[in-house]
């Protein structure tokens, strides 16, 4: 067995916590497909760029979660190791589908400033928001809880990433319903950039996990 790799034994209250954080690290991935998919789907209909920007941020945060999914499945089974091969290129590929996102996202708002466009609604993004808001607070309430009781740093690692999520639920709302009480057009552009800074953001941070490969098991030894 690799140096680096080695079997931990766990007791029943932390093989708990292990199986708790796998179920939230599943739903976290269909959760963000769903909201991917209803988010790009009504964003374009509405032609809300902020909606529509939200939407595919949200496909690029459902492969982050198959990476932390499959982590936490290895530390179930008692594996620790540093990040193994796939990990590493589901963050790598998460990285650079922040940063793709970011560019387009900030061409497209800086284009719609220019030709003053306006969507016909913002209020699936109103609603949306709220959704997110609500789900990504019980996420991260789960996460900590299962982070703090393995004494994961990568877990505790995902839950500031879902709190990220909370805060671009936020600038939907806020842009969304700030345009939908004024119909001003550039508060759909403003919300989109804001979105577009936090991928960038996102996207930094991937590629710096890569770059210090911490060791992702946990302290949890059977007595």
């Amino acid at each position: 067995m690799h140096e680096n790799q080695h079997t931990l034994q766990f007791t029943e209250k932390t093989r708990a916590y292990l199986q708790f954080a796998l179920y939230l690290s599943i739903f976290t991935i269909f959760y963000n497909l769903a909201e991917g998919i209803v988010s790009v789907w009504l964003g374009f209909s509405d032609e809300s760029l902020s909606l529509f920007g939200f939407g595919l941020d949200s496909f690029v945060e459902m492969f982050s979660g198959i990476g932390i999914a499959h982590m936490v499945f290895r530390m179930k089974f008692g594996e620790a190791s540093r990040r193994d091969v796939f990990e590493n290129t589901a963050l790598r590929v998460t990285g650079i589908g922040f940063y793709v996102l970011a560019s387009g996202l900030t061409v497209t708002a800086i284009y719609n400033v220019y030709i003053g466009h306006k969507p016909v609604t913002t209020l699936w993004g109103i609603i949306i928001a709220l959704i997110s808001i609500i789900v990504m607070l019980a996420l991260v309430w789960g996460k900590n809880k299962c982070g703090k009781a393995l004494n994961s740093a990568p877990i505790m690692a995902d839950s500031r990433c879902t709190l990220v999520c909370i805060y671009m639920s936020i600038t939907l709302l806020v842009a969304s319903f700030l345009y939908e009480l004024t119909h001003f057009p550039y508060f759909d552009a403003a919300g989109t950039l804001l979105i577009a800074w936090f991928s960038f953001k996102e996207g930094r941070e991937c590629f710096e996990k890569i770059a210090h490969n911490t060791f992702c098991g946990c302290n949890h030894h059977s007595e």
